[in-house]
Parts: C-alpha cells; sequence; structure tokens
C-alpha cells in the first residue's frame, strides 16, 4: 500500500513539477492541496485533490487525513510578499506554524518546508553554507526564514521530522500554462524571445545566480521522503545546482537553445555594464546535500528549451 504525501501549492510551478516526479514513484500516493480545484488536474489526472487553504486551519485535519509526509510549498510569492508584507507574515510564517502544529497532531511523520536561498540576504554573494547567517531583507525571505525556525525547533524537539530546503533558482518548463510565475529570470527570457524575438536585461546582467533544474529539484523531494530519519542530521539543506553563471550568460544560453528548437537566434539588449561595476562571485554550496547521497543530473539546455516549447504553444494558443 502506497504511503500518502500532500503537497500544497501542488498545482504552482514547482508544486505541480515535484507533483509530478513524485508520483512516478509507486511507494507513494500523491494528494494536492488546493484552495479552487476539486478535480485532479489534466496534468496529472490519477492524483487526489483535497481543499486547502493556508487562511483557513480548520481544513487542516482533513487534508492530513492518513499522510505521512508534508510537502509544503504553498505560499505568497516574492512580488505579492513585498505589496502586503503582513498579509505573508500571515500566510508564510504563522500558516506554516499552524500547519506543522495540525501535522504533529494528525501523527504525519516527516514535514518537508521549501524555503529561500534569499534569507542569506541580497545580493546573494560569496560562499555559502548552512552556516552562514541569514540576513534576509525582503518580506518573502524574512517571512520565510520565520518560518524555518518553527520547523527547525520542531525537529529538534523530536515532534516531527523537519526538514528545510533553502532553494536557489529552479527553473524549468511549467506543467501548464496557467502558472503564473512568468515574472523569474528564466521564464521570462523566453517568453520574450517567442513574444518579442530579442531579449532585454534591465541590467548589465554581469552578477551571478545559482540555477538549479526543475528536473533536480523534483529528484531532491523524492530524495527527501525516502531517507532514512539519520540521514536528516539536524533538517537544513541548501538546495542548488553547482552551477552559479551570470545573468547574462543565462541569457545567452536561451539565444543558443532557441537557435537550436525554434530556429531562429533573438537579440539581447542590455546596459552596458558601470566603469565601477563589480560582479560579485557566488559559490551556493550544496555538500550538505551530496553528503546525504544526491546527485545532481539535469540538463539545463533540455529544460530552456522545454520551456520555450511551452512558450510557443501559448504563442500559437492566442492566434488561434
Amino acid at each position: 500500500m502506497s504511503d500518502k504525501v500532500l503537497i500544497t501549492g501542488g498545482f504552482g510551478y514547482l508544486g505541480g513539477r515535484i507533483a509530478c516526479d513524485v508520483d512516478c514513484q509507486a511507494s507513494w500516493q500523491v494528494r494536492l492541496g488546493s484552495r479552487s480545484a476539486s478535480n485532479p488536474p489534466s496534468w496529472l489526472p490519477g492524483v487526489q485533490t483535497v481543499p486547502f487553504d493556508l487562511s483557513k486551519p480548520d481544513g487542516f485535519a482533513g487534508a492530513l487525513k492518513e499522510v505521512r509526509t508534508v510537502v509544503h510549498l504553498a505560499a505568497l510569492n516574492e512580488v505579492e510578499s513585498l505589496k502586503f508584507p503582513e498579509r505573508a507574515v500571515e500566510i508564510n510564517t504563522l500558516g506554516t506554524l499552524r500547519l506543522l502544529n495540525a501535522a504533529i497532531h494528525a501523527g504525519v511523520e516527516r514535514f518537508i518546508y521549501f524555503s529561500t536561498a534569499h534569507v542569506y540576504g541580497a545580493p546573494l554573494a560569496g560562499h555559502i553554507t548552512e552556516a552562514s547567517l541569514p540576513r534576509p531583507v525582503h518580506p518573502y525571505a524574512i517571512t520565510h526564514h520565520a518560518a524555518e525556525e518553527f520547523v527547525l525547533a520542531a525537529h529538534d524537539k523530536g515532534s516531527i521530522q523537519g526538514i528545510v530546503l533553502r532553494l536557489s533558482n529552479g527553473f524549468g518548463a511549467p506543467t501548464h500554462s496557467e502558472v503564473d510565475r512568468w515574472m523569474l529570470l528564466v521564464n521570462d527570457l523566453c517568453m520574450q524571445a517567442l513574444r518579442d524575438r530579442k531579449l532585454v536585461l534591465l541590467s548589465s546582467g554581469i552578477q551571478q545566480r545559482d540555477f538549479i533544474t526543475l528536473h533536480d529539484v523534483g529528484r531532491v523531494v523524492s530524495h527527501f521522503l525516502n531517507l532514512s530519519q539519520e540521514g536528516l542530521a539536524d533538517g537544513l539543506f541548501n538546495v542548488g545546482g553547482e552551477s552559479s553563471m551570470t545573468v547574462l550568460a543565462m541569457a545567452e544560453r536561451i539565444i543558443r537553445c532557441c537557435q537550436e528548437t525554434l530556429g531562429y537566434a533573438p537579440t539581447l539588449v542590455r546596459p552596458q555594464p558601470s566603469a565601477n561595476e563589480v560582479g560579485l562571485e557566488l559559490n551556493y554550496d550544496i555538500n550538505k546535500l551530496k553528503n546525504t547521497g544526491f546527485i545532481l543530473c539535469g540538463n539545463m539546455d533540455e529544460e530552456i528549451k522545454q520551456t520555450l516549447k511551452v512558450c510557443a504553444a501559448m504563442q500559437q494558443g492566442s492566434k488561434a
């Protein structure tokens, strides 16, 4: 009999890809928590959906019934958090705490919480490990960091196996076009390539970011679903792709993938670096994750090409 895993935010950008990855495993039965959808999604018709709203904790017990593991992704995104910081505290921090407590009460064994690399501050630079001092400055990062502390405290007390994953820049094709995450860098540039046949950077692009494919993000979740309790250590892990590159390098990579996939190369428009502008080095260290036995295998070009194909299909649909 398969163990049940509840994925909150499972209809979203990360959640959809993670749900698809976990659903491929015979040992796990996926349950998607949703505020509105009552039927399984067309892109994953075999899963169960349950009502779930972080602002309505009275419904948590039903969503958690017979669940062995929670993968918690539901949150206000960075744009919403900046616009409504008090709401971000209510949803991202207090909502997580209430769900965590409900999971403990329901006898859930493991609670996997997705946080963000931006808890370390902005801009991200230097050699960053889990021992680096968090210094979040954005409401999105601040509220996630506060939620982390509750998850890790519960882990330390033995109330639940709490895992915090500090994710860098995950990118890849969404499971469906209605996902509202086209403002993310790679997604935005891929959409520009289809819509405008040019990529416009608002900066010089010499700043570095760490990128990880959504294929590997899904594999990380599957890894932690099945990892022994002894392998969890203190529960805190950086999740990145060991692929720090400049924004400019990523834009150039998208141009090349567009040429190979769609037969044309978009032009690149960007301001030139100022005379005193310096690109800060970034090493987002995932050795702690790798020491649990996880191995990266995602193909960055394939994720970009699949994202371009989704953008092309959306463009064709809008013209129909």
